[in-house]
């Protein structure tokens, strides 16, 4: 079932939304040389709490043998997808992170991830990043009532594919809200024309996750939580909460500056 939000819910996520961006905007002016995935997730904690939010991602209930996340971003380098628990690692030149955010606001969660390079990195290091941060755009395009989902998967695996990137089918976008995961659950690929049909107040968090390499992935057995790609390629991976309205896609997470939010 896909939960539809009245009008004043999409204002207090478009709240929730702004210290999510805001949060996310300073973490990737900080990720640089020399810092470590801990300190940043330091600082997006505090940044949150201090804007009146809650971290989501902090006490989620791990896979089955393993802890709680024990941090508040998902701080994922290099062959790490996604879900990557900040701590000791250094970022060193030449690296790309994924910053992923989840924040609790007024009771409703908003969720946006950016992927950084850190200092100088190769021309196809650069298109990875520059194409998946364009699949998230065609996606949110879609975005549209009368729209629907197989369209928006579609607009991400036909980009990506078409400049020969792997689009990661095992990870998808979803629906968020009163919780961080909502139905339905969004394959980054798909049909055209198939699928439910977007209604206004449905609110997804479209998270497209592209490869240099191979789409496959691995779980790391070490911590339960950190996903790679199976041929040790790197990926990039790029997100935000949006909503589906009269007037045209509305994202939620949209970065829009100076930001100072309730303390």
């Amino acid at each position: 079932m896909i939960i539809r939000k009245s009008k004043s819910e999409l204002e207090t996520m478009r709240e929730g939304g702004k210290i999510t961006a805001a949060c996310l905007n300073l973490l990737a002016e900080n990720a640089r040389a020399g810092v470590t995935t801990g300190e940043l997730d330091r600082l997006a904690e505090e940044f949150i709490y201090e804007h009146g939010g809650k971290p989501e991602f902090k006490g989620v209930p791990g896979p089955p043998g393993f802890a709680a996340f024990p941090a508040s971003i998902c701080a994922s380098p290099n062959s790490m997808i996604v879900h990557g628990i900040p701590g000791s690692y250094r970022l060193k030149e030449g690296d790309v992170i994924s910053l992923d955010v989840g924040v609790r606001y007024d009771g409703f969660v908003t969720d946006s991830a950016t992927t950084v390079a850190v200092g100088e990195v190769p021309p196809d290091t650069k298109g990875l990043l520059d194409t998946t941060q364009q699949c998230l755009a065609a996606a949110t395009d879609q975005m549209r009532v009368g729209k629907r989902l197989g369209d928006v998967g579609h607009a991400i695996q036909s980009l990506a594919e078409a400049r020969g990137y792997g689009v990661v089918r095992d990870l998808v976008s979803h629906g968020v809200g009163r919780k961080m995961h909502e139905d339905p659950q969004i394959p980054n690929y798909g049909r055209p024309g198939s699928g439910p049909r977007l209604l206004p107040g449905m609110t997804f968090a479209i998270e497209p996750m592209i490869t240099l390499g191979s789409y496959g992935i691995y779980v790391s057995e070490r911590d339960g939580w950190s996903i790679y790609t199976d041929d040790d390629s790197l990926a990039a991976h790029y997100e935000h909460t949006i909503a589906v309205t009269e007037d045209g896609p509305w994202v939620l997470t949209e970065f829009a500056g100076e930001f100072r939010g309730r303390s």
